[in-house]
């Protein structure tokens, strides 16, 4: 990948890209269209990214980036481990869900180094940042301490694929926004213990949450 400078301005670029992209999809988007949709020449955008797919890597390393520091400054803010649950599930659904179906798609097919990129996201540190949880989880005596961390972490990670697979969830039946927040009800009851199951009961009266 080109390692070209990004300043503020490259930054800001590669935001408003990655809306287009989650808008529209990757494949369907050219570079006269991303540069004509952020009201920049092509030549400006060249000085950031050497070619579309310079371009889909880097957005997604900025979209990376932008994630982990989320879910680190979830886990300092909220030490119950069903909170941070929560919040995280919160957050991903508001930010997921104009997503586009075929963005996995795309990046698997026509951008396998951004792929890499998001797998290994997914698959190390999402599924790190779960494991935490759980193992905080059964130390506050919320989740059961017989469950294995590490199995129920990549679970979960692989679940998260199913979220956006357009093929099980076609896009005109199922939001986003639904289908995590069934498997955010999936992964809390079924890793809750007793009294992890009756702090969720009181946390869902309390917020009005529908888990």
């Amino acid at each position: 990948m080109g390692e070209q400078a990004i300043d503020d301005r490259g930054k800001e670029l590669l935001e408003k890209t990655s809306h287009l992209f989650m808008r529209f999809g990757i494949k369907s988007m050219t570079m006269d269209d991303i540069s004509r949709q952020l009201g920049v020449s092509k030549k400006t955008l060249y000085l950031y990214v050497s070619d579309k797919n310079d371009l889909v890597y880097k957005v997604m390393r900025s979209i990376i980036e932008g994630e982990k520091a989320l879910v680190n400054h979830l886990a300092e803010q909220h030490e119950n481990a069903i909170d941070m649950l929560f919040e995280m599930s919160r957050e991903m659904s508001q930010k997921f869900a104009q997503i586009h179906p075929s963005i996995n798609y795309d990046m698997q097919k026509y951008h396998p180094e951004a792929w890499s990129m998001f797998e290994k996201f997914k698959n190390e540190f999402i599924a790190g940042s779960i494991a935490e949880n759980l193992v905080k989880g059964i130390e506050q005596g919320l989740f059961r301490g017989n469950l294995n961390p590490y199995i129920i972490s990549r679970l979960y990670a692989a679940k998260m694929d199913m979220c956006t697979d357009s093929e099980l969830f076609p896009a005109d039946k199922y939001t986003f926004p639904q289908i995590h927040l069934e498997l955010m009800r999936y992964h809390i009851r079924g890793v809750a213990s007793e009294a992890g199951l009756k702090y969720l009961a009181e946390k869902v009266k309390k917020e009005n949450y529908q888990l």
